[in-house]
């Protein structure tokens, strides 16, 4: 029997019940639904206070109504009469008094209502009087607590529905004109009694003040002895410590604050000893929170510290020591932005001397670092498991060392390169003198201590330039004859892939890397393997020239190696063969690309014959690889010709055109072929450019014919790289070819909107997104010829069509296409730079193009504006609001009375009663006074803060738009 208490709200606590109930995901849907349906309506107002006033409900469903009557107050006040705010608020005190012992959540919950009904209830002046009267003496957390949450509550103000005249100046009263006032009540409440000093609420309310309370006043008041005392207290200890670090960011601006960092300076090393007390008990909460402190303040003064470097050298210091003795990683990541910013400013010759007297502080940070870069030793003997099981560990470890090899860099900078890979180089000798002869095929002792400044090694090679001439002739020896350890040998190939730029400049020590990273595709660890094949990509590419002579011998190791590696390392060897051949004289480089290729493609082939009868993707998927590898052929043998010279690559790609042509035609159904099909024909776009003019009647070819077969993006994303290099003006380019590359675009065009009037757009997202796209880069180089054509129309309506989708990637791709359209109707166009006489110069607009999208935009801007508006309102993703209410305004600049019509149309056409009494002519007549006044961008701000309002308020009915449901594009061309 339900208790009377609870008479009329059983609906309510049943859905409640079954949300939280191991039930069918259909009950749980519908249950959800009614509970959505009920935060909205008028009568939660009355309900949500039955819950809470009544002690037979359960502590969960009284959350639920404090969190339903905090939207409500947020985005439903106009649902009751202005004149019964008033009683509203003082409601939510009396049911504040009453929970102001708890249950917490639902105290916050209160909190927050009452928040944000002083924000709204303009009238109500004497907040925190009327608050802490109402509440009394005993109430001091609950006080406190929405002492702290008001402030936040205000800066969020932009989702109250209050104009920004009303918020500043509420937020003014609320806040400005309290500031002191709140000041003196934490002070004296501080000072009541020994609890109250430490007490967490404090120095939460504290933190959150001091958005309007200057650092400096709190101080300079007994509260910054509070604070400190707070950190000294396990209970007060978090809050205390992030009330401290909120006043050392309030403290960045170190001139104006220069005599408040004087007191807080020394109270702060006064902490330093907790460093190694919290450190020597195992306690991380309070290392951690030591550890943030001295990092803020280091973050916080790091102007200071370069200035004065005597002065403050014991905070640099007390960042070091937290570093030092984080054995278990933890708190160090703390220190990495510190140590940066210190780097930054010492690095600056203002700051020379500085970065002389901390150098040796930089030199031990390199040994500390090196030192947590080793991995842990693991309590049984199996070395392969160094994480007891715990692989979320293990990887969060791997993550933690590449960060802590930033920080290796930011060292390089400040003590020179040369010392920090001095300092691996001894970790490394050390090692071989005191381990070296003990290692055995089997067995590697200590293996940590030597592959920790490996890692170093590798993680520095960026900062080394290739003139290094005292470390690097040392250690690259030793490298190539460290045991044969898995993670050994894995972290000494990636080393030495780091340092190609130098070995480029010192041939002699080439061949023995060389022959040590080949020797990796031969180990029995796939990590090793995939090492070899990433470093021999680097050799590749950096050494180019000196493995010149090698391309014969070479291609054998490819081909007996290529089969056996994975997708990733296929073309990373690949490309570093690919670039070899590149290095070759012009009258060789067609043989060798040859024979590389051909191998390739009688795999390839292989496998498209499998693959017609494969019941299987593998086989599909391997001729997929084989043509990925062709493209990283084709984008790393970019010889060097004359503009008007034969290009021996070219040559090439022309006879292997009609084998991808053939494999596209037989797998038309088969998305990673043809994706690969069309990447590899773009790049030999891009990769020799107007040279490939002589395949490029067959490539238009293929590439409609395979669009109109397949229905697939990718063509359309290949055919937008034909579009760029044959564009109107471009270099190289007669005017004929580049009228045909337009015609060529507007039979892919014809194409999609036939797709498009046979298929839901629901159904092709990813080749609305692959069209509009194509579309943005033609109205860059062809807009005279595409804003004047009747396939511009279609388009459009196409467009619109589009805005029907629900996913980000296509709805932005259509309303970037639409923005750029829209502007062509305005005197500020996006245009190519061909049409450019003087690059110094706007773009001119041109009155025909302009009247051209004024006519189009007449005929279609009631339906543009309807799919705008409702995505705005009930589908769009957040990030395309602000594409779409850019829309609106391209509109408004356009035709700015006939848009204000559209707009209430379409408000007009929404479910009934959606919309609040007047909500329409309040926001038109605001309309029409920005348009009047020509501040179309405050429009814009409107119409997006209505269909923010709208959306939060509203959700989208189950039956459908009604009038604002889509109609289906159509196309008879």
């Amino acid at each position: 029997m339900v208790s009377p208490n609870l008479e009329g709200l059983e609906p309510i606590l049943a859905a409640l019940s079954t949300m939280q109930a191991n039930v069918e995901r259909s009950q749980k849907s519908q249950a959800h639904e009614y509970l959505e349906k009920f935060q909205k309506s008028p009568e939660a107002w009355t309900k949500t206070h039955s819950l809470l006033s009544s002690p037979d409900a359960i502590t969960e469903a009284k959350l639920f109504a404090a969190t339903t009557l905090k939207g409500k107050i947020t985005y439903d006040l106009d649902q009751l009469p202005r004149e019964s705010l008033p009683s509203l608020r003082d409601s939510i005190l009396a049911l504040l008094k009453s929970y102001r012992e708890g249950p917490r959540p639902i105290r916050t919950q209160l909190c927050v209502c009452l928040a944000h009904l002083a924000i709204q209830l303009l009238e109500w002046k004497d907040v925190l009087g009327h608050v802490g009267s109402t509440l009394g003496s005993g109430a001091g957390d609950c006080i406190l607590e929405f002492l702290k949450i008001l402030p936040e509550e205000v800066t969020e103000g932009r989702k109250i529905s209050l104009s920004e005249e009303e918020l500043t100046t509420r937020t003014k009263e609320l806040m400005e004109d309290n500031a002191s006032q709140v000041l003196g009540l934490l002070n004296q409440y501080a000072n009541s009694s020994s609890a109250a000093a430490v007490n967490p609420r404090l120095f939460e309310c504290i933190s959150s003040w001091l958005r309007e309370i200057p650092a400096a006043d709190v101080v300079n008041s007994s509260l910054f002895d509070a604070i400190i005392n707070g950190i000294s207290n396990d209970a007060s200890f978090d809050a205390a410590v992030d009330c401290m670090c909120t006043i050392l960011r309030d403290t960045r601006e170190v001139d104006e604050y220069m005599e408040v960092i004087q007191i807080i300076y020394p109270r702060i090393l006064s902490l330093r000893p907790r460093i190694a007390e919290s450190a020597g008990f195992g306690d991380l909460d309070t290392y951690k929170g030591m550890t943030r402190i001295f990092a803020e303040a280091g973050e916080a003064w790091v102007v200071m510290i370069a200035r004065l470097p005597a002065e403050f050298r014991g905070l640099v210091e007390s960042v070091l020591e937290c570093c030092a003795r984080d054995q278990d990683r933890d708190a160090i990541a703390l220190t990495f932005l510190f140590w940066y910013e210190m780097k930054q400013i010492v690095t600056l010759d203002k700051y020379k001397q500085a970065r002389i007297e901390y150098a040796d502080i930089f030199g031990k940070l390199v040994d500390v670092m090196i030192k947590h870069l080793e991995y842990p030793t693991p309590d049984s003997a199996n070395e392969t498991d160094l994480f007891d099981g715990d692989r979320e560990q293990e990887e969060k470890f791997r993550e933690f060392r590449h960060q802590m090899g930033d920080v290796l860099k930011d060292c390089c900078d400040v003590i020179t390169v040369t010392e920090c890979l001095g300092k691996a180089f001894n970790r490394i000798q050390r090692w071989v003198s005191t381990y070296g002869s003990q290692a055995t095929s089997t067995s590697v002792p200590h293996w940590q201590e030597l592959e920790a400044p490996l890692f170093s090694m590798r993680a520095m090679g960026g900062m080394v330039s290739p003139e290094e001439s005292v470390v690097l002739r040392q250690v690259i020896p030793l490298i190539v004859q460290i045991p044969d350890h898995e993670k050994l040998r894995f972290q000494a190939i990636m080393a030495l892939g780091r340092y190609t730029d130098w070995t480029a400049q010192h041939p002699e020590f080439l061949q023995p890397q060389l022959q040590f990273v080949i020797a990796g595709f031969s180990h029995s660890s796939k990590e090793v393997v995939r090492a070899a094949a990433l470093a021999f990509k680097f050799f590749g590419t950096d050494c180019r020239k000196l493995l010149e002579g090698s391309v014969t011998e070479l291609h054998s190791f490819y081909e007996s190696v290529l089969d056996n590696l994975s997708p990733d390392s296929q073309e990373e060897i690949t490309e570093g063969v690919a670039c070899i051949i590149s290095a070759q004289a012009l009258d060789k480089v067609q043989n060798m690309f040859k024979m590389y290729c051909d191998p390739v493609i009688k795999r390839m082939m292989s496998c498209a014959n499998q693959a017609k009868t494969a019941q299987d993707d593998g086989p599909r998927l391997a001729v997929a690889g084989y043509i990925q590898l062709l493209t990283v052929f084709v984008q790393n043998i970019q010889p060097y010709v004359a503009p008007q010279e034969d290009n021996p690559a070219v040559r090439y790609c022309q006879e292997i055109l009609p084998v991808l042509s053939a494999i596209a035609e037989n797998f038309t159904s088969s998305t990673p072929i043809l994706e690969r099909v069309c990447r590899c024909w773009r790049y030999m776009v891009l990769s020799y450019r107007t040279a490939i003019l002589p395949l490029l009647p067959t490539l238009a070819q293929q590439l409609a014919s395979g669009f109109e077969n397949s229905r697939q993006g990718c063509f359309l994303w290949a055919t937008d790289s034909v579009l760029r290099e044959f564009a109107i003006g471009a270099e190289y380019v007669d005017p004929s070819t580049s009228q045909a590359i337009y015609n060529f675009f507007e039979q892919q065009a014809f194409a999609f909107l036939r797709i498009m009037n046979d298929l839901p757009a629901e159904d092709l997202p990813d080749v609305i997104e692959d069209f509009f796209r194509l579309l943005i880069d033609a109205l860059i180089y062809y807009h005279q010829q595409l804003l004047l054509s009747p396939v511009c129309q279609h388009i459009l309506s196409a467009a619109v069509s589009a805005l029907t989708l629900q996913q980000e990637a296509p709805l932005l791709a259509a309303l970037h296409f639409l923005r750029d359209l829209l502007s062509y109707g305005t005197e500020h166009p996006n245009s190519s730079n061909f049409d450019r006489q003087d690059s110094g110069q706007a773009p001119r607009y041109s009155p025909q193009l302009q009247q051209a999208v004024k006519q189009m935009v007449a005929s279609q801007g009631e339906p543009l504006v309807q799919r705008v508006m409702t995505g705005m309102m009930f589908t769009f993703p957040r990030d395309c609001i602000q594409d779409a209410s850019g829309v609106l305004l391209s509109l408004f600049e356009i035709l700015p009375l006939e848009s204000g019509v559209w707009i209430k149309e379409t408000i007009g056409m929404l479910p009934a009663g959606s919309i609040r009494a007047g909500e329409t002519d309040r926001l038109m007549n605001a309309v029409g006074m920005k348009v009047d006044a020509g501040d179309l961008r405050r429009v814009r701000v409107l119409l997006q803060d209505f269909t923010t309002s709208y959306r939060r308020r509203n959700v989208a009915p189950r039956d459908g738009l009604g009038r604002l449901e889509a109609t289906r594009f159509r196309f008879n061309g």
